[in-house]
């Protein structure tokens, strides 16, 4: 509810949430967090806010229970930016349009942070009878997590709750394991020269060169996970030389590799160096883990048959390629059950004229209801 006033219906909140620019850099997610924060405090949650740089602020919001770990959402506020192309409907105007919502950030994910705030002030609605209910909505999910890594160094997170939501594109459909990521820088150098005499010098990019060719043919020697497939690895991006006519004494290639369960970044790093040779830097830019839970968990299997209630019988909870933020809260939380499910859809993610569906917005309302119901009880 908003103060003193009728309740926000899931769109109404999402267009609202669609209205505030948090393209990230630079975030700017401290205005939507207190206002979010202002609907849950006048509703009876506890609000907390966490600031890691100048208005990159993440909201912690807890409703108190009778008994039992509180059942946990989570969701951030910060979006890419717009891209190049041109946009058909205003970015933050959340016009709606033959039943599709459209913003930046529309899918991922400002409308499932609408939808489980919504869902949490109805829940606020029936007091403390059952446990109690947590939302993180943190800043700074897009460049890897760093709200959620600033609350897990601000708060000891274990316990906290006892499931986790996590409101991630989905269409709706229960997702229980996302690969990790690790980023590398890897270069090259070697002895500039003027561009005349190349056999007086070392040329860097030749070297960088022939490792994009070894890292096309790299072999992770591990077997696939049964829902997230093989490991991946992709150069994205490469550089070198200082001019045309000099031989280059210095490339680099930047390494995106997206890890599966058991994996560890250490043994691959070591593996990359010694396949690649000792003549090459191999620097660790950043890293975020790979997430899985197990599929007969009774309370995934509960998730399930409330989400088969509106998507239809016959649900198998799968896995995705991207990271979220739970690749820092779960372990943080001491790894409780965690489900990935959101009304966006993953193929809008990022994209110009991004959108999402307002029937699927409003199934993640009651989907997120029923399972806030389901376990505290109520």
């Amino acid at each position: 509810m908003t103060p003193g006033g009728p309740e926000l219906s899931a769109l109404e909140l999402a267009r609202r949430l669609l209205a505030f620019d948090t393209i990230n850099p630079p975030g700017r997610e401290a205005e939507p967090a207190q206002f979010l924060g202002g609907l849950l405090s006048a509703a009876g949650y506890q609000t907390r806010y966490f600031e890691f740089s100048p208005g990159r602020t993440t909201l912690l919001a807890t409703l108190e229970g009778s008994g039992g770990r509180p059942l946990g959402f989570t969701g951030h506020l910060d979006t890419v930016p717009l891209g190049s192309a041109a946009w058909t409907h205003d970015p933050f105007a959340g016009a709606v349009d033959v039943g599709r919502l459209y913003g930046r950030g529309a899918s991922d994910m400002k409308a499932a942070v609408a939808a489980m705030v919504v869902a949490a002030l109805r829940q606020a609605g029936i007091g403390s009878r059952g446990t109690g209910i947590v939302l993180i909505i943190t800043a700074g999910e897009e460049t890897s997590c760093e709200g959620a890594r600033h609350l897990a160094t601000c708060l000891d997170l274990g316990g906290m709750v006892g499931a986790l939501v996590v409101g991630e594109p989905t269409g709706n459909q229960p997702v229980i394991a996302h690969k990790g990521c690790v980023r590398y820088r890897i270069a090259a150098r070697g002895v500039s020269a003027h561009g005349s005499m190349p056999d007086q010098g070392v040329n860097a990019i030749h070297r960088i060169a022939e490792v994009v060719q070894q890292l096309r043919s790299f072999d992770f020697r591990t077997a696939p996970h049964p829902l997230l497939g093989a490991p991946t690895l992709n150069v994205g991006t490469i550089a070198g030389g200082s001019g045309i006519n000099l031989v280059a004494d210095a490339a680099e290639i930047g390494v995106d590799v997206r890890l599966i369960p058991g994996q560890q970044e250490e043994i691959l790093r070591a593996r990359l160096q010694a396949e690649l040779g000792p003549d090459v830097i191999i620097e660790r830019l950043e890293q975020a883990e790979s997430v899985a839970t197990d599929p007969a968990d009774p309370w995934i299997r509960q998730v399930c048959g409330i989400a088969e209630r509106y998507l239809g019988p016959g649900l198998t909870p799968g896995g995705v390629p991207y990271f979220t933020d739970a690749s820092v809260l779960t372990p943080a939380l001491g790894n409780p059950p965690t489900v990935i499910l959101g009304p966006g859809e993953a193929a809008m993610a990022h994209k110009t004229d991004e959108y999402c569906l307002v029937s699927r917005l409003d199934e993640s309302v009651a989907i997120y209801g029923d399972i806030a119901a389901a376990w505290r009880g109520t």
